[in-house]
Formats: C-alpha cells, sequence, structure tokens
C-alpha cells in the first residue's frame, strides 16, 4: 500500500488517481476549489431553479434524503435560499435507527415545512439482496444504496418533476475524477443507450440469477428509456454550486434542529458522531471495505479534516491508527440480529474479504503489512490495530 503525501488514503481505495509526485486527486481537487467562483455558480444554480419553478403549488424539485446533516443543509439550501417547493424522498432500510436518526427525518417536516416520501423495500426483499451483498461481495448494502438513487428517478417520473437534487459529487470530492460536473445524469445514461439498455439488463440479471424475482429488483432498476424521454430528468450534484464541508454543513443542521450522537451512541472506529448516524447496522457495511482495502471509516474523516487544514497529517495518522480497524460492537450486533447470523458465522464470512496482499496473518490475527506509520519496535504491535481470526485452526 501506498499513501497520499499530503493527507492518508491509501491507493487501494476503489478508482483512487494518484499523481507522480504521490498525491491523490481528492487533494489536489481541493486545491482546484479554492480557485472556484462559487458565487457565480451559485447564481447558475437561481438560474436552473427559475427554470423548474412551478406557480401552481407543485412540487419543482425531489431532494434525495436520508435525515442527515447534508439532508438538512440541502433542504436548506434549496427551500430556504432559493424558495423552491421540494419533494423530500428517503429510501429507508428495516435497520434499528437511532432516536437522533428518527428525530432528524421528521425534524426535516418540521423545519422547512416539506412533505417527505419514504420508500421502504420489502424486508424480504431486503435481506435476501443484503445475505447476497455480503456472502459474495462483502459489500450489504449494494442494493440499498442503488434504491437511493434509483427511486428518486422512479418519483420524477410519476410525479413529473424534472430537477433532483443530490449531495456532493463523490467521485469529483474524493479523488476518483479529476473533472467536476454539476450533473448526476450517469445515474440515468443505462437509460438513454443499447449498451446503458444491456447494463440495466445486467444488473437485472445479477440479482435474479442469485434468487431474486423479478418483482423484486424493481427498486433498483431505472425508468425505461421512453419514460425519461418523456420527463427529461436533471439530476444534479448540489456540491458543484455552493462550497461542501461537513462540519458547515453540520453546524447550519444544527440551526435548524439536527441533532448528532453525542448524547446517545459514542460509535467505535470513527472519530466524529455527525455522519451515517440514521440506522445502527449501516456502519457495518461502511466497516466492511477495511479488510478489502486496509481503510475505514476514521481514514476517510481523517483525509477530510486533514484537506480542511483542521488536523495535521500526522495527527490524522495517530487517528488512523487508533480507530480506523474498529468494527462496532453495536452496529454488529445489529446486523446479525435482523440478518440471523451468529458472531461467528458473521467473522467466518468475513475470513474471505481479507486481503492478503496488504494483510498478514500473524498466529490467527490479521495486520497491515504497510500501515502508514512506522514500527520502530516490533513490541508496539501489541498496540497496532488487529482482528482477531475466529475461524478455528
Amino acid at each position: 500500500m501506498k499513501y497520499c503525501k499530503k493527507c492518508v488514503i491509501p491507493d487501494t481505495r476503489p478508482h483512487i488517481i494518484f499523481n507522480e509526485e504521490g498525491i491523490c486527486q481528492a487533494c489536489l481537487n481541493n486545491e482546484k476549489k479554492r480557485l472556484i467562483d462559487y458565487n457565480k455558480r451559485f447564481d447558475e444554480l437561481k438560474q436552473l431553479c427559475d427554470k423548474h419553478r412551478k406557480s401552481d403549488g407543485n412540487y419543482d424539485c425531489i431532494i434525495a434524503v436520508s435525515g442527515g446533516k447534508d439532508s438538512h443543509f440541502i433542504t436548506y439550501t434549496m427551500k430556504e435560499r432559493l424558495g423552491m417547493n421540494p419533494l423530500l424522498v428517503c429510501v429507508n432500510d428495516p435497520f434499528t435507527h437511532s432516536e437522533v436518526g428518527k428525530h432528524n427525518l421528521n425534524n426535516l417536516t418540521v423545519a422547512f415545512g416539506c412533505d417527505l416520501y419514504v420508500f421502504n423495500i420489502s424486508i424480504s426483499t431486503f435481506k435476501k439482496a443484503t445475505k447476497i451483498g455480503f456472502e459474495e461481495l462483502g459489500e450489504p448494502l449494494r442494493f440499498v444504496e442503488a434504491a437511493i438513487y434509483t427511486i428518486p428517478f422512479k418519483l420524477s417520473i410519476a410525479f413529473n418533476i424534472p430537477l433532483i437534487v443530490f449531495g456532493e459529487n463523490s467521485a469529483f470530492e474524493y479523488g476518483t475524477s479529476e473533472t467536476e460536473d454539476y450533473s448526476a445524469k450517469k445515474f440515468i445514461e443505462a437509460g438513454h443507450s443499447s449498451a446503458g439498455e444491456k447494463l440495466s439488463s445486467r444488473i437485472e440479471e445479477f440479482w435474479i440469477q442469485r434468487g431474486l424475482h423479478k418483482t423484486e429488483v424493481n427498486s433498483v432498476i431505472l425508468p425505461s428509456k421512453e419514460e425519461l424521454d418523456r420527463v427529461n430528468p436533471e439530476p444534479i450534484f448540489l456540491s458543484y454550486y455552493v462550497p461542501w464541508d461537513d462540519e458547515h454543513n453540520m453546524l447550519i443542521a444544527k440551526r435548524y434542529g439536527f441533532k448528532d450522537l453525542h448524547h446517545e451512541w459514542l460509535r467505535e472506529g470513527t472519530i466524529e458522531e455527525y455522519g451515517q448516524i440514521d440506522s445502527l447496522a449501516y456502519f457495518s457495511h461502511i466497516w466492511m471495505k477495511y479488510p478489502k482495502f486496509g481503510f475505514a471509516r476514521a481514514t476517510d474523516i481523517a483525509c477530510r479534516w486533514i484537506r480542511k487544514g483542521k488536523i495535521t497529517r500526522e495527527e490524522g495518522i495517530r487517528l488512523v491508527m487508533k480507530y480506523d480497524h474498529r468494527l462496532d460492537q453495536k452496529t454488529l450486533d445489529d446486523f446479525i440480529k435482523l440478518m440471523g447470523y451468529t458472531h461467528k458465522e458473521f467473522w467466518d464470512i468475513m475470513e474471505k474479504f481479507w486481503n492478503n496482499q496488504i494483510f498478514e496473518n500473524v498466529s490467527g490475527i490479521w495486520r497491515l503489512k504497510n500501515p502508514p506509520w512506522n514500527l520502530e519496535n516490533p513490541d508496539s504491535y501489541l498496540a497496532l490495530p488487529t482482528h482477531v481470526n475466529l475461524k478455528e485452526k
């Protein structure tokens, strides 16, 4: 593993770009943003809203929300600053939801006076798809995350609301693309070309081959080309038009009643209390990139803080060393409770996902071969992130 010389993101992050000097694209893009005229871009957003604004009281945009800080910030921007009348759309999951998560989702309707459409995937379908994602891919919520993008497009067609607003352009924000675009149309291009239609068919085929019925995959299949052509949805990333920063979004959100986890749940494996706080077991999904890629949530957040100048790289490395490996017990318990696994069954399944190119198994304990900190004393292994191999030897 190699690590960015400015932050601490490793080159194992899928599709991450590094330049010849060893700087990741996310850090390079962060520097680019310092040169952007966001006042000009916000004026462009005003013009786009005027294009879609409706005078008859009907919804004039759809906002994809979870209830979190970013949901509050997006709704604040579109409703309070731009005077739009949004329909909020949330794709729910059946895991246990935190008390603040339930409060925050409801608070969107209270604080901003917006209607909220909550889409619940069938529990039986959810369990089947989550089992497939977990056991075959080490990515249990792939199905749900696809639905988070698909359902807003379906409602755009059903309610004839072309403008769809998402949060950040993750490809640009986190370094898998050198270019930034306001449009999220890549998520609907599958319905606009023969090649895309084949791709959409392959997505459907993937799930059906693994046991889902054709009627169970509707939530992850995009509308047809004919439907999309009729409404011509215009999906955008708000991060193109306004500066995007986790803590700034959180501070705006708190002004409108958003609550973080500070007084409810001290999570293992992360260094903040305001992100991905809605569903307990969702955090298991986030952690599962650690065995595959050698980094997890603490790395993600530390890198963002380093880029914003909130901490030094050395401070970030210490945080990664202390927290990144930890799978929160509460989130694990909630995941296996709904899915019906025992703890041992969970870890036995996870065993096949440990990447032996970047990890070594020493007496049943998985350790990074090349962590971002230096080991001068072999005894310091005792203080390092570890995972005990629960599989019987």
